[in-house]
This record gives structure tokens, sequence and C-alpha cells, in this order.
């Protein structure tokens, strides 16, 4: 399948500028993907992008993934209501580390080039920027963007001069990539349409070429209409420290039925007839969450690697499937360690219970007990035992405690 129906077919095109998309199937292509560093982490938004960059990459295009440092110290104002607030020099190079490692673990194996905007800012005078670049720039364009608009108008907060300049800035982010690369294609999400084209508009306008931009659609949670990955504790982040290994597989694990053959086209490289046929077998048995199982295991898999995704699909069987307790490894107990309560052993399983909050009380866990509601490495018990043994127990389907 060729670049342009392969994007196609898994909904990864919204936008573009080219008058036909099989311009990107007829020759080798250099382009561009950016992000700021205003996390130490990306999320699974910038995820869907890394993935159509990852189809561009494995069709033959060079990739330039530009983490911005310079672009990261005024933050993008597009969809924010309000000013945000500056990042210190010292978070804005840590946060630009973390982005390059996650880069270089998602694309692996894979031929990209690393840049940072900051090494052609930092020596950039701003007498120089304002006359060779802003004087190309028609403040009428700027002027009528949305959210300047909405920030300017009635009820409005207002906008910096800094963040009005936004725009502008990473414009010429894709100017000098082309200038320096030969980069002709802008990469991004929905949402950076209007920054996207001020590069091609810079670039028709100073270096009289043809540049395009391709935009992915956002990616919205089928079930709820709203944004997929926010939840209630917050965005999904690649970064196991912030969303660990086991809630991104359990986030995935636990996608919507309308949503989750569209989240395996754009979330993982499975090819379409792998797809078509989980497609199939997850329609005539929805019950068996199959697609969800796939889904969870091939997106967490590519981001944390094949070995800690075992792991934690060991630990989920464990919790809520057949899997032994017993055949937990010393590194697999650490993972359930970090997802459920936990208490040292040598206690009563009445005791467990309380110090877990499993139980509210001794009464309220003896009466657990004997109605036959708790278990131990799933064994029913009806009575109270002392705990000598590292060993899972476990109230309803739903409610654990891990003795270690």
């Amino acid at each position: 399948m060729n670049l342009s129906s392969e994007l196609k077919w898994r909904g990864l095109l919204n936008q573009t500028t080219f008058e036909d998309i099989s311009e990107i199937d007829n020759k080798q292509l250099s382009f561009y993907l950016g992000v700021d560093p205003s996390s130490d982490s990306m999320t699974i938004g910038n995820l869907a992008a890394a993935m159509i960059v990852r189809h561009f990459i494995d069709h033959g295009h060079k990739a330039y993934l530009l983490v911005g440092g310079a672009t990261g110290m005024i933050g993008d104002p597009d969809g924010k209501t309000d000013e945000r607030t500056l990042l210190s020099l010292e978070q804005i190079e840590q946060n630009k580390i973390a982005i390059r490692d996650q880069y270089s673990q998602l694309f692996a194996g894979k031929d990209f080039t690393i840049v940072d905007n900051y090494d052609w800012f930092k020596g950039l005078g701003y007498l120089e920027f304002l006359r060779n670049i802003g004087k190309h720039v028609p403040m009428g364009v700027m002027l009528g963007r949305d959210f300047i608009q909405k920030r300017l108008g009635e009820g409005g907060t207002g906008i910096s001069y800094a963040e009005f300049s936004y725009s502008l800035i990473q414009g010429y982010d894709f100017l000098h990539l082309n200038r320096t690369y030969d980069v002709s294609l802008q990469l991004c999400g929905a949402d950076q349409w209007g920054n996207s084209i001020a590069g091609v508009d810079l670039i028709r306008r100073l270096a009289g070429k043809q540049a395009h931009v391709l935009s992915i659609p956002l990616v919205v949670n089928k079930s709820t209409g709203k944004k997929f990955g926010k939840t209630e504790e917050g965005a999904i982040w690649l970064n196991p420290e912030k969303t660990s290994v086991y809630k991104f597989y359990q986030f995935w694990l636990n996608t919507d039925d309308l949503g989750v053959i569209e989240y395996m086209k754009i979330y993982t490289l499975l090819n379409q007839d792998e797809i078509n046929a989980i497609e199939q077998a997850h329609k005539a048995s929805p019950e068996k969450r199959e697609a969800q199982k796939r889904l969870a295991y091939e997106v967490s898999k590519l981001v944390h690697g094949q070995e800690r995704t075992d792991a934690v699909v060991k630990v989920t069987s464990v919790l809520f499937g057949s899997e032994p307790f017993s055949g937990l490894t010393d590194s697999d107990k650490e993972i359930l360690a970090s997802e459920i309560p936990t208490v040292e052993k040598g206690v009563s399983l009445i005791e467990a219970l309380v110090k877990s909050n499993i139980a509210s009380s001794n009464s309220e866990a003896r009466r657990l007990v004997s109605s036959g509601s708790v278990s131990i490495n799933n064994e029913k018990v009806v009575e109270d035992k002392n705990l000598d043994e590292s060993c899972l127990v476990k109230k309803g389907k739903n409610s654990f405690v891990f003795v270690r």
C-alpha cells in the first residue's frame, strides 16, 4: 500500500495544502514535526503525530524531529484563554532532554535527525529578525487567527506581544529548515494548522519555493465526544514516572468498543489484513475484548518495550484473570506493589483488609471473610488466618491488597 492510501485508511489525514495527496508517493521528501518542551514527557496526543512520522519514515522520507527550545520559552497560545506561565530555562533544558529520549525510543533503529530551534534563534538579533522576517509577515493574517480574536475581543484576557509572535517564530523554523535541510513539508496536529501555514507563506515570500503542510485529525473518544487521552486523572503520558506502564496498559485495555478499531489504526503498526481480522472477531464477540487486549499490548510494546509490557500483561492476568500469583517474578511483584495497596507479611487477614482500607473496621472485615467475599491467591477463605507468606488478597472483582 502506498503512503497516501495508508494514511487515508488509518484516518491520519485532516487538512493539507497538497492539491493531490499522491504527491507524497512519487518522490522522497524531507519533512519535520515539532514538539515544544512544555513538559518532561509527550502524551498520547503527541504519539498520534509520532505515528504518522513513522509511516513517512517507513516509506522512505527523511524525518527531522524538532524539539522547540526557543518556542518553548514563549509557549503556544493557540487554544489557551490565558497567558502561559513561563518555564525556567533549567526546566526547559530538562524537558528537552526527556523529549529527545522519547523520540529516540519511539524511532529506535530508524533514520531521523533531532533538531532544536534554540540553536538558530540564540544568535539571531532582534532587529535582524524584524527586518529580514517580520517585514514580510502581514499583520492582517496574524490578527485574523481565531484565538487572537478571542483573546482580544470582548471578555477576552488579552495577549502579550510574546505570545502574539509565537506563530511568526514557528514560521521561521520552517523557513530555516527549508533553507538548511531542504525540508518542504511540515506534519502537525489539527490545532497547529495556522502556525504551520505561517511557515508555508514565509517560504513562498522569502525563498520563492512551494512548501506544504499535512495535519492529522484530533483523536476523539467515540463514547464521550471528548479529546482522546483526557481522563479524570489527567493526560496519559509516555513517561512511566507520570503514567505507569501498568496504568498506560490499562488505559488502552479500557477503551470503548466504538473507537477501538480506529485507535488501532492510528496507534499501532498492524497492517490492514491484521486489523480487519481483529475487527471481524471483535464484531462477532465484543464481550471478549480481544481488540482492546491487542491494542493495549501493541501500543504499550511500542512505547515501553516488550519486556515491560509482558510484565504488566502478566500482572493484569493475576489480578483479573486466571494467572496464578505464584507465577510472578520479583520484578512483576514490584509492579504490583506500585499499583495496589500493600502490607507487610506477618499480619492477619483481618488486619490486612483494614490496613489497606478494603474494610473500615475489624468487624466489617470479619463479615467480608465469613460471607466468602475474600480470596487469597484466588482461593476463597471464610475465616481469619495469619499471612506469613507473600500473597494476593482479593475482595470482589476490583479490590486488592498485596502482602509482601
